[in-house]
């Protein structure tokens, strides 16, 4: 008999929608075998984001850090510094600093530069078969984020590349050619940023955002280490998760086209919209914690220590809170989506994130009358905890 949950399960890069479902209705709060734990309902996966007994802190975990190359190995000492890997004080602190380039001043400066963007790599593209991954969804989120943070045009492919290879630390199994990899490209993003920041000195900080957080807030201040460290977080986190969104919401509408002409007929709906795709096939598609105390989670009980994964995407198809789960419903506006996380570590980036991924469907489907997918078997990255599309052609007709 084989396992309810194996990552390495044929099946369940197959169809892990229907695996997910086998499991939540067989074992929603599942042991496996390996002794990490997993949750597929939504309210479970909702008590863990938001338990006081849920760690971030994997660098701490000596296993977890081996795998990676060693605690102290460039790319460990890096995501040691992480927003996203610290809890309490120091997560408190951080959020604090870093939030000050996500506040809604700054993201409305970047709106009509986001609409920018978009219109200019639509008139690229023009009519006839696209690739909308390649001429769309990956070029605007670079190109936004490189903004948002003060990095050349000319830097942005290679800082991309790096931050690639890096983002592979989060995935819960790195194979010894990605160990490599990232511990090559965090030095080198590494020498790059810290030489930019070293121009930006004395640099207006209403401009660039770069140099906003070089500057100290109420007497506190980041570090070159944790400027550089949360940096290649957010370029990696602000272009990767949104190009994902796009994809998969693109490729969600255009298969269940009553959808589709529901969005043209009523641009009203895009703000819900938006959730609505990321809950269906969230770019993000687990959170996993360890548990700092005996936690109550499902009517069982989570030993401390115990590694739990949160299924995001599992969550986001529970029929228990979510009717008819397997149908586009783009008015829905209950439960949140937990496609950007929730509690503590919700997603700083979650309001731009929004904002491209809507400014994309709305002038696609204003400026196109029809749009066709043109084959079925499309290819899909390589990380476990980030879905997405590698290509997404279509057919484009004004």
């Amino acid at each position: 008999m084989s396992a309810l949950y194996d990552l390495n399960d044929p099946a369940l890069a197959a169809d892990r929608f229907a695996y997910y479902r086998r499991l939540r209705e067989a074992d929603p709060v599942h042991r496996t075998p390996l002794g990490y734990w997993v949750l597929t309902r939504y309210d479970d996966v909702s008590a863990l984001l938001r338990s006081p007994h849920s760690s971030s802190a994997f660098p701490k975990e000596p296993g977890w850090a081996m795998t990676r190359g060693g605690p102290t190995c460039p790319v460990m000492r890096s995501v040691d510094k992480w927003l996203l890997l610290q809890d309490g004080a120091d997560h408190r602190r951080l959020r604090k600093l870093i939030a000050r380039v996500f506040t809604p001043r700054f993201i409305d400066r970047l709106r009509p530069r986001i609409v920018e963007i978009v219109d200019g790599l639509l008139d690229s593209m023009g009519d006839g078969e696209v690739d909308l991954i390649r001429d769309l969804a990956l070029p605007m989120p670079v190109a936004v984020v490189g903004e948002l943070l003060g990095i050349p045009v000319e830097d942005r492919a290679r800082c991309r590349d790096w931050t690639d290879k890096v983002g592979y630390v989060l995935d819960p199994d790195v194979s010894p050619g990605r160990r490599i990899a990232m511990n090559k490209a965090e030095p080198e993003f590494r020498k790059y940023l810290l030489e930019l920041m070293a121009s930006r000195r004395g640099a207006d900080p209403e401009h660039d955002l770069l140099s906003v957080l070089m500057q100290a807030e109420d007497g506190e201040q980041l570090t070159e280490d944790e400027i550089v460290a949360n940096i290649l977080l957010i370029f990696n986190a602000g272009h990767e998760t949104t190009v994902n969104l796009i994809g998969n919401g693109m490729l969600a509408l255009l298969k269940q086209p009553e959808a589709l002409e529901a969005l043209r007929a009523d641009p009203s709906l895009m703000g819900t919209a938006v959730d609505e795709l990321s809950r269906f096939d969230p770019p993000v598609t687990l959170a996993t914690r360890i548990a700092t105390a005996e936690m109550e989670i499902g009517g069982k009980t989570i030993p401390k220590g115990a590694h739990v994964m949160g299924l995001l995407d599992a969550a986001g198809r529970d029929p228990h809170r979510y009717p008819d789960p397997d149908r586009l419903d783009l008015a829905r506006t209950e439960p949140k989506t937990l496609a950007f996380s929730a509690g503590p570590h919700f997603c700083l980036g979650a309001v731009l994130g929004r904002l491209e991924a809507g400014t994309v469907f709305s002038h696609l489907l204003e400026r196109y009358g029809k749009i066709e997918l043109l084959r079925e078997d499309l290819p899909v990255n390589k990380h476990f905890n980030l879905h997405g599309l590698l290509e997404l052609p279509l057919r484009l007709t004004h």
